[in-house]
C-alpha cells in the first residue's frame, strides 16, 4: 500500500459547506502520483488529509490527489504541492482498530489547479479539468501500439507480476488510458512520474512514456543475463561445496576438528562485503586460503585470523562525504570560540577550497599556541561543521616508528599504527583526525624516528598510498582531513614542518578572557556542579580580578579550574542549605580562592636607576621580566646571571660596547668603566632564557645605571640592537604586547620595523597602550628614561652629570686616604665577585 503520510490522532471535524462543482477537496501525497483509470490503496495520516476524504465521501464526490513538492514537509501548503493533479473517486475508506486511516482510489481526470481556498478544515482547490484528446488520430495510434507490445514484452521479464495484468493490457483499446495505466505500473521515480502527468498532449506523452519503458526494458534484459551467469556460477559454487562436504567427513572420519568452518564462513563473506580495492581483496582471499589449510592449533592461525579481521573491519568503501556549509561553520565556530577572527578566517578558506575541490589536495593545518587557547576544540568544531566523525591521537611522548606505521606481522603481537587504529575506530575515511602536540614527538633511536613515518601521513601527494607495516597493502588516507597541534614549532622538524601550514593562535587579552568565561566557562562550571543559573553568579569584576590576581596564562584553561573552585564553593554552601544563592563579586574572591596569587607587576618597578622592563615570549603566551643592572668597584669586567643563554649574553655584551662608544654623548665620564664592575642579572634564575630581543631593555638599563636617571616605571620594551646602535625587529609582538597589557603597563616601545605586526593586536589592546616605534637606541633613551636632574650650582656647562661623576674616575681634588679606602674596596670586590655562570639554556626565546 503505497504511503501518503504518516499515521496522525482523529479526524478532523466536516467542512461546514458543500463544495462548488469546480472546487475539490485536496488530497496531499509524499512521492505517489495517481494516475486516471488507476487503482491505488493509500495510508491517511494527516488530520486535514483524513478530513478532505471524509468530506468527499459524505458528499458522494471525487477528491483532487496532488503530489508534494517537497516531501519533508508536514503541513504543506499552495507552494509545497505541484500545481497538476488526478480527481479521483474513493472507492473505500475504512478506520482500523488500531486507528489507521485507509482508502482505495481510483483515478478519474487530469487537473490543473486555479486558486486555493481558505476557510475549511481541508486543504480546497479551484481546479480546471483537462479532458484527453481522442486516440483516432494514426500516429497516436501507431505510438499506443509500439508501447503496448514493449510494455508486454517487459512485463513477461518481471517475475513476481500476476499474469492478470498483461491480460488488462491487451484489453485496452483507448491511446490515453493505456498510456495512463502503464505510467502508474512503471517503476520510475515520482518526479518522472509527476512529468507524464503533467504532459497532456498526448502524442508527446506517448514518446516519453516509450522511452522509459524502452530503457526500463533494457536494464531487465541486463539483470536477466546477469541472474543467469549468476546461476551458473552459483552451480559451481555448489559443485564446490559438494566436494568441501566430502572433504570435511573425510576429515572427521580421521577424527580433525572442523568448529573453525563457520568462522571461515563469516571472515570470507567480511572480505566480500568489504568492497576492498583489487589488490587488496586479492591479498586477503590469499590469507584465507592459508587460513583454512593452517590447523587451529598452530599459532600462525590466529595471527592470519587477527589480520583479516583487522582487514575486514576497515573502511575501504568509497563514500560520498557530507555537504559542506559555509555559512553554517561560519555559525559553528562563533559558537564555539569567541575571538580568533583571523584563525576562523582561514578555516573557512580551508573548507571553501575543500567544498569547491572535494578531490583537491589541500594543505595539512597546524594549530600552533599555547596551552589553552582552544587549539583541539577548533579541531571538534572543523569536525561539526562539516558533518564528520572526530578522532584525536595525541603524539606526546611517542618515541616508536611503529606507533605510526605499525609492526610487521613476523613478530608476536603486532598490531598496526595509531592512525589505522583509529580509522578503525570512526569507521569512516571521511573524518577529521587531529594529530595532537605534533611537537613533543620523542627523539628517533634504534626504534626508527616518528617524525619520518609521519612524512608520509601528511604529504598528500603520497598518503593516497599509505602503507601500514602491519596491513603490508595500500590504504588511501586522502579521504582524511588532517589536524596538526603544537605548542613550539621549533620541536617539530623542518621537513615535517614543511608539510604542514601553520596557524598560529596567540594569547587572549583580559578582555577576551572575559567574553570567554561569560559565555563558556562559567555555564560550563555551573553544570558541572549541578548549579542553575540563578544559584550562582559571578560579576564582571570578579572575572576580570580571577583572571589577573591568580591566573597568569595566554589561555583560559586554569581560569576554568578557578571558576570552577567558585562554583564548587558556592555548591557546599548550597548543599548545607546555608544560603539558596551566591552572588560573587571581587571583594568575595580573597575568602574563597584565597590570597592573590600574582601582585602587579608595576609595583615591583622601582623608580630607580639601573632597571629596565623588557618583554619576552614564551611557549606560554607573552612575558614581561625585568633587567637589573648594579655597579661595583672593579676592573671593567661584565657578569651575567639569572640562566641566560648565549645569544642572550652576547646582547648584554653589545649592549656594553655600544654604551662604551657612546658615553661621551651620554655624559658618562670616560673612566667609569675602568674601575668599575657591571653587574646583569635577570630574575627568575630557575627558568632558562635565551633570545636577542633583550638587547634595548639592557642598554637602557646600563645606561640608566652609569647616567643616575630612572627608567619609567610604566615603560617596557624589546628589541634587538647592532653595535652601529639600531633598533632591529624581533618576533613575537602580539604575546608581549598582550603580557605589558595584563601588566600594567601604558607604553611600549617597540622597532620601528615591527610597526606592520601591531595589524596582530586586539583593537582592545591599542586603545589601551601608547607605541613608541624605535629606529635607534636614543629613541629608547628618550622615551624611556626620566629627565636629567638639575646641575649643582656652579657646575661648568657641558660637565658630567653628578652620579656620572660618582662613578668616573675619581676627581683631582680627593685626598690619598679616599684613593686608599677606594682602592681597599676595589680589591674586596674583586676577591667575593662571582665568576660568569656557565649554565644550559633551554630552548625558549624572548
Amino acid at each position: 500500500m503505497a504511503a501518503a503520510e504518516a499515521p496522525a490522532a482523529a479526524p478532523a471535524p466536516p467542512s461546514a459547506r458543500p463544495l462548488p462543482d469546480d472546487v475539490l477537496a485536496v488530497l496531499a501525497l509524499r512521492d505517489v502520483v495517481v494516475f486516471p483509470s488507476t487503482v491505488l490503496p493509500l495510508a491517511i495520516g494527516r488530520e486535514r488529509s483524513q478530513a478532505a476524504v471524509q468530506d468527499a465521501v459524505r458528499q458522494d464526490r471525487p477528491i483532487g490527489v496532488l503530489m508534494q513538492s517537497r516531501p519533508e514537509a508536514e503541513e504543506p501548503g499552495p507552494d509545497d504541492l505541484h500545481g497538476v493533479g488526478t480527481s479521483a473517486a474513493v472507492l473505500r475508506y475504512v478506520t482500523a482498530a488500531d486507528g489507521t486511516h485507509h482508502a482505495v482510489v481510483r483515478g478519474l481526470r487530469r487537473f490543473r489547479v486555479l486558486q486555493f481556498l481558505e476557510g475549511h478544515p481541508f486543504t480546497a482547490a479551484r481546479v480546471q479539468f483537462i479532458d484527453d484528446e481522442a486516440g483516432d488520430d494514426p500516429a497516436v495510434a501507431g505510438r499506443a501500439h509500439a508501447l503496448k507490445e514493449r510494455a508486454l514484452q517487459t512485463l513477461r521479464l518481471l517475475p513476481q507480476l500476476p499474469a492478470e495484468m498483461a491480460t488488462a493490457l491487451q484489453g485496452i483499446d483507448d491511446a490515453s488510458q493505456l498510456a495512463d495505466v502503464i505510467a502508474g505500473v512503471v517503476d520510475v521515480p515520482p518526479a518522472d512520474k509527476q512529468a507524464l502527468l503533467e504532459t497532456f498532449e498526448l502524442k508527446a506523452r506517448l514518446d516519453r512514456l516509450l522511452a522509459i519503458v524502452e530503457r526500463r526494458h533494457q536494464v531487465l534484459e541486463v539483470s536477466r543475463d546477469v541472474a543467469e551467469r549468476t546461476r551458473e556460477s552459483i552451480g559451481d559454487m555448489n559443485r564446490k561445496h559438494l566436494l568441501r562436504e566430502q572433504l570435511r567427513t573425510i576429515r572427521k572420519e580421521l577424527g580433525e576438528d572442523e568448529d573453525d568452518n563457520a568462522e571461515i564462513a563469516e571472515l570470507e563473506q567480511a572480505v566480500t562485503d568489504a568492497q576492498m580495492p583489487e589488490e587488496v581483496d586479492k591479498a586477503a582471499r590469499k590469507e584465507l586460503k592459508r587460513l583454512q589449510r593452517t590447523p587451529e592449533a598452530a599459532a600462525e592461525h590466529s595471527m592470519i585470523r587477527t589480520y583479516l579481521e583487522w582487514l575486514t573491519e576497515l573502511p575501504w568503501r568509497d563514500e560520498a562525504p557530507a555537504a559542506i556549509d559555509i555559512a553554517q561553520a561560519r555559525r559553528i565556530l562563533d559558537e564555539d570560540h569567541f575571538g580568533l577572527d583571523k584563525v576562523k578566517r582561514r578555516i573557512l578558506e580551508h573548507l571553501a577550497v575543500h567544498k569547491l575541490n572535494p578531490a583537491g589536495r589541500g594543505p595539512i593545518l597546524c594549530f600552533a599556541g599555547p596551552p589553552g587557547v582552544g587549539k583541539t576544540s577548533l579541531g571538534q568544531s572543523i569536525a561539526r561543521a562539516t558533518g564528520r566523525a572526530f578522532v584525536r591521537v595525541s603524539l606526546g611522548g611517542v618515541h616508536d616508528e611503529a606507533e605510526i606505521r605499525g609492526h610487521r606481522r613476523t613478530y608476536i603481537g603486532a598490531l598496526p599504527g595509531n592512525i589505522v587504529h583509529s580509522l578503525r575506530k570512526t569507521g569512516t575515511r571521511h573524518c577529521v583526525l587531529m594529530l595532537d602536540e605534533v611537537d613533543k614527538l620523542g627523539a628517533g633511536g634504534f626504534h626508527g624516528d616518528p617524525a619520518a613515518a609521519l612524512l608520509e601521513v601528511l604529504d598528500p601527494e603520497q598518503n593516497a598510498t599509505f602503507r601500514d607495516a602491519y596491513l603490508a597493502v595500500p590504504y588511501d588516507l586522502s579521504k582524511v582531513m588532517f589536524i596538526c597541534t603544537a605548542n613550539l614549532l621549533e620541536g617539530i622538524p623542518g621537513p615535517l614542518r614543511d608539510r604542514m601550514e601553520v596557524i598560529r593562535l596567540p594569547g587572549y587579552t583580559a578582555e577576551e578572557k572575559l567574553e570567554i568565561a561569560r559565555r563558556y566557562l562559567l555555564p560550563r562550571q555551573l553544570a558541572a556542579a549541578g548549579l542553575a543559573s540563578a544559584q550562582c553568579t559571578i560579576d564582571d569584576a570578579a572575572l576580570l580580578a580571577i583572571a589577573g590576581d591568580y591566573t597568569r596564562e595566554a589561555g583560559v584553561r586554569q581560569l576554568e579550574r578557578e571558576i570552577g573552585h567558585v562554583c564548587r564553593h558556592a555548591a557546599v554552601r548550597i548543599a548545607e542549605a546555608a544560603i539558596e544563592r551566591l552572588a560573587v563579586d571581587a571583594a568575595a574572591l580573597p575568602a574563597i580562592l584565597g590570597a592573590a596569587r600574582f601582585d602587579a607587576e608595576v609595583a615591583m618597578r622601582a623608580g630607580e636607576p639601573g632597571v629596565a622592563t623588557g618583554l619576552a615570549w614564551t611557549p606560554f603566551g607573552g612575558d614581561i621580566l625585568f633587567i637589573e643592572a648594579a655597579r661595583m668597584p672593579g676592573n671593567g669586567r661584565l657578569v651575567l646571571t639569572g640562566q641566560l643563554g648565549d645569544v642572550m649574553r652576547e646582547s648584554a655584551q653589545a649592549a656594553l660596547s655600544l654604551l662604551k662608544v657612546r658615553a661621551s654623548a651620554l655624559g658618562i665620564a670616560a673612566g667609569a668603566f675602568e674601575r668599575t664592575d657591571l653587574h646583569v642579572h635577570v630574575p627568575a634564575g630557575a627558568t632558562p632564557k635565551d633570545g636577542p630581543s633583550a638587547g634595548v631593555a639592557m642598554f637602557v638599563a646600563l645606561a640608566s645605571l652609569l647616567g643616575q636617571r630612572p627608567v619609567r616605571a610604566d615603560v617596557a620594551m624589546t628589541g634587538e640592537i647592532s653595535l652601529r646602535g639600531l633598533v632591529l625587529p624581533i618576533g613575537g609582538v602580539k604575546e608581549k604586547v598582550l603580557a605589558a597589557l595584563r601588566a600594567g603597563i601604558t607604553t611600549v616601545l617597540l622597532p620601528e620595523r615591527n610597526r606592520r605586526d601591531l595589524d596582530d593586536v586586539p583593537a582592545s589592546a591599542r586603545e589601551r597602550l601608547r607605541f613608541e616605534w624605535l629606529h635607534s637606541v636614543d629613541d629608547a633613551l628618550r622615551v624611556a628614561l626620566e629627565a636629567a636632574p638639575a646641575a649643582a650650582p656652579g657646575t661648568a656647562p657641558g660637565a658630567a652629570p653628578q652620579g656620572a661623576a660618582r662613578v668616573g674616575a675619581q676627581d683631582a681634588t680627593q685626598d690619598a686616604a679616599q684613593d686608599e679606602a677606594q682602592d681597599a674596596a676595589q680589591d674586596a670586590a674583586q676577591d667575593a665577585a662571582p665568576e660568569t655562570a656557565q649554565q644550559a639554556v633551554a630552548p625558549v626565546r624572548r
